[in-house]
């Protein structure tokens, strides 16, 4: 049998697996599963692979032969069949090719020497673990999820907790909206959507995101977004409000009321809208508010109406960034005002510079100033970042913090961290 005979009838007989695999269930006893539908694709891969390479062979001694022609014309069909069966094999979207798998993690340690030898620290913390898995249902509709471990263990008595901070369906309804529902991250600030430790400088997270923004804030709800031409994108969220306590050590602290929708009150919803533009290369620039009725969920607390502005810039040049974020909560109502919480505010300024491509320093000042006295404070950091690969990161920092309050001066800290951090 020569080449071109034995090619016709592996065509042939692969022709044939491929629609039986195709046909109607009814007429299978038992139909093959998406598993062994992506088997068999491969293996007509394979095979369509060498047969063109053994066409490519005799092209160079049969050019004009037409039984050469006959024979790409029979591995240009064959190969619809594949694609036509993958189609198939993923009803959509569904497959292997559907299911997104990823994550990140940092270990810190860190070594703080304060005024008061009471509040030194040495630690070593496995600060996050965390995993992505997301599946496509089709080219429109998607899920995403993320799961995470803080501080290793978790349980009764342990420092430790397990979290899901997103689960969410999202849905394109054209090229330029899309729409999304379920546990979301709040459109708000640099770091609350974006904070893989390869995506920013030092070890910790910057103050002004943890304290004035509770970063990570995610919450259960709806949203859409819409982007218009030339970088310009609208991004909108209903969703469950904070419920900030009112007394207790963490009295009017914003971080305090993340519900972290765990049989979230929803007795008072929040509204956030953002705009943000990147229409310029190495340019973002972006502002959001958010509202809310009753920033406690509690009637007759002196605790009502809270609101959220925030606004920041990122700025690349070749080597050179910068990032600047300013956020301040307004809260109303006569207990708030009374215990001066009514005003929370905080601001920070990052330049960095890239040495080379695989180091970058960096240096950052921020001003804190929330509801309890250890949360106002200004802070002067630097240090740098090395990426042995784009992701994988090695940390060191050096900062130094001084409290407002002078009853407070025995948490001022000389402060060195190192961190290890990754994502895939």
């Amino acid at each position: 049998m020569n080449l071109l005979t034995r090619g016709a009838a592996a065509i042939y007989s692969a022709g044939l697996l491929a629609l039986a695999s195709t046909a109607p269930a009814s007429a299978q006893s038992q139909p093959p599963s998406n598993a062994e539908l992506f088997e068999i694709i491969q293996a007509l891969q394979a095979e369509v692979k060498s047969l063109r390479e053994q066409l490519a062979e005799e092209r160079e001694d049969r050019a004009d032969a037409p039984q050469v022609g006959a024979l790409k014309q029979q591995v240009d069909a064959q190969q619809a069949r594949i694609d036509a069966l993958a189609d198939v094999a993923q009803g959509g979207g569904n497959g292997p090719s559907a299911v997104h798998f990823g994550g990140y993690g940092e270990l810190h340690y860190n070594q703080l020497r304060a005024d008061d030898a009471a509040n030194d620290l040495d630690m070593i913390d496995l600060h996050r673990f965390v995993l992505y898995t997301g599946y496509d249902f089709s080219d429109r509709v998607r899920f995403v999820s993320e799961l995470e471990v803080e501080h290793s263990i978790a349980g009764d008595g342990q420092d430790g907790e397990v979290e899901v901070e997103q689960a969410y369906v999202e849905f394109d309804v054209n090229t330029s909206l899309s729409a999304r529902g379920g546990l979301m991250l709040i459109p708000v600030g640099i770091l609350n959507e974006t904070h893989e430790p390869t995506t920013f400088y030092g070890v910790e997270r910057n103050d002004v995101e943890s304290i004035i923004i509770p970063s990570t804030w995610w919450a259960g709800g709806a949203g859409a977004t819409y982007r218009f031409a030339q970088g310009l994108q609208w991004d909108v969220m209903i969703h469950e409000g904070l419920a900030i306590p009112t007394d207790g050590s963490s009295a009017f602290r914003v971080r305090s009321g993340r519900q972290k929708t765990s049989e979230a009150d929803a007795s008072d919803l929040a509204y956030t809208t953002r705009l943000r533009y990147t229409g310029v290369p190495g340019l973002e620039l972006a502002g959001t508010l958010q509202w809310q009725s009753d920033a406690s969920q509690a009637d007759g607390d002196g605790l009502d109406e809270a609101l959220l502005y925030t606004a920041h810039a990122i700025w690349t040049r070749g080597a050179f960034g910068l990032r600047a974020l300013y956020a301040g909560w307004d809260l109303s109502g006569d207990a708030a005002e009374l215990a001066d919480a009514d005003r929370q505010s905080g601001w920070y300024v990052e330049p960095s510079y890239r040495i080379a491509e695989p180091f970058g320093l960096y240096v950052r000042y921020e001003e804190v100033d929330g509801v309890r006295a250890q949360d106002q404070f200004s802070q002067w950091e630097g240090g740098f970042n090395y990426y042995p690969h784009p992701q994988v990161v090695l940390k060191a920092d050096y900062r130094v913090r001084e409290h407002d309050l002078s009853s407070e001066n025995g948490r001022d800290f000389d402060g060195f961290d190192l961190g290890l951090g990754y994502n895939f």
